[in-house]
């Protein structure tokens, strides 16, 4: 009996057991500390798995990383209107002629200028514009499309030292010292009171130059290539080597006196002018023998004038107040006085919203021109200038009643 007594208690034991571990299992605590657990096990493994991806993103970035990882670009854009109401005597070449030598340009020059920093002192811009005259598309559309007119990179060496090279649409003023063509307030109506010296708008294709500070002074330095693989009859710079070169110096009182000159040396062998783009010879052997029979057998010659040549300008600046800037230049050609040209400028300079300007200039014994105007800021990106322009050369004179207006970006 006893034996199975004790069979009888071990199965209700078990029983027990069994529907006790049942009951426990649906017990709601129990299973909220299962999922607690299996949860942070899951959010561990995440974590793992998150730094592991952080870990191969910094190592990516750290190792491929270019020059061009921390650049930022910005653009500057401006268009320009100019407009005029010519008085003449008579509709002849005579008064086209001072029209072109006194810079009188109209029309509507849009321009836009991406500048790339890269690190922290050098910078790439690309330039683009729209030249003054489009085409008609039909019938009553203009267009002027746009077209890269210049690239260049500049890189500051140190304190006292840079460098630029320009590849593209290379100009004098592109390495001179302190001029900058985006600067509006102190522009006239022509190119006399707007430009400075003809010498610094001359488009010269390519160029490298460097510049160096020291104390008060301040030296440039360039060498251009212009009209390798362009077609010699092209509306182009004849194809030459010049140089440019250029010494300021920083006076007292927002003075600064600058002596600048450039000198031109063309082509002389007719294959240097069927080279491509970009490319600059380095003859080492002595072509001047060959140069000398090709020059008199070639067909060019009589054509158009290829003489060596160059210029030399002074130009004087100074701040008379805070307000007004007083500029003047002479430029002469292989240092004839009978070449000279002048210009003298008188401007305010200010951010008000009212002020003026006036300039005096001229090309030889013959030519002189006059012109005053009014400038009218309305805000910080719109400028309006209405003036009169005069100008005369020997017995021909006209006058101009002309509008400028410009929008910056």
């Amino acid at each position: 009996m006893e034996p199975v007594l004790e069979q009888f208690k071990a199965f209700a034991k078990s029983g027990h057991d069994i529907f006790d571990g049942v009951f426990r299992r649906r017990n709601p605590f129990e299973i909220l500390k299962r999922l607690q657990r299996e949860a942070f096990s899951d959010l561990m493994k995440l974590r793992d798995r998150q730094e592991k991806i952080e870990r191969m993103l910094s190592f990516y970035k750290s190792s491929k990383g270019g020059p061009f990882q921390e650049a930022s670009t910005h653009v500057r854009g401006q268009m320009d209107f100019t407009g005029a109401l010519l008085i003449m005597g008579d509709f002849n070449q005579q008064n086209l002629d001072i029209i072109n030598k006194a810079g009188i340009k109209t029309g509507i020059d849009s321009r836009f200028v991406f500048e790339t920093t890269i690190g922290k002192d050098n910078t790439l811009a690309a330039e683009f514009v729209a030249s003054r005259t489009g085409k008609e598309h039909h019938g009553d559309v203009f267009e002027m499309p746009l077209s890269l007119a210049k690239l260049s990179y500049t890189t500051k060496v140190n304190d006292w030292l840079s460098l630029t090279a320009v590849p593209v649409g290379a100009q004098c003023r592109d390495v001179a010292v302190g001029s900058n063509s985006f600067d509006q307030p102190g522009k006239g109506l022509t190119d006399f009171s707007s430009f400075g010296p003809p010498l610094l708008n001359l488009r010269n294709g390519s160029a490298l130059g460097i510049a160096a500070r020291k104390s008060c002074f301040i030296a440039s330095l360039a060498q251009f290539v212009s009209g390798l693989g362009i077609p010699f009859d092209s509306n182009t710079t004849d194809n030459s080597y010049s140089t440019f070169v250029q010494l300021a110096c920083q006076l007292p009182r927002g003075t600064k006196l600058s002596i600048l000159g450039n000198h031109q040396l063309p082509f002389v062998s007719k294959q240097l002018r069927e080279l491509g783009a970009f490319t600059i010879p380095l003859v080492l052997s002595n072509q001047r023998e060959a140069s000398e029979t090709e020059h008199e057998a070639s067909p060019y010659n009589g054509t158009r004038a290829r003489v060596s040549g160059g210029s030399t300008a002074i130009m004087l600046e100074s701040e008379l107040d805070g307000f007004t800037k007083l500029g003047g230049w002479v430029e002469m050609k292989a240092l004839n006085p009978n070449s000279a040209q002048w210009a003298i400028t008188l401007s305010d300079v200010s951010e008000d919203s009212f002020g003026w300007g006036m300039s005096l200039g001229g090309i030889g014994a013959d030519h002189f021109q006059a012109e005053s105007y009014l400038k009218l800021n309305m805000g910080d990106k719109f400028c309006l200038k209405p003036g009169l322009a005069f100008a005369t050369d020997g017995n021909s004179r006209i006058g101009a009643l002309m509008l400028r207006s410009n929008w910056s970006l």
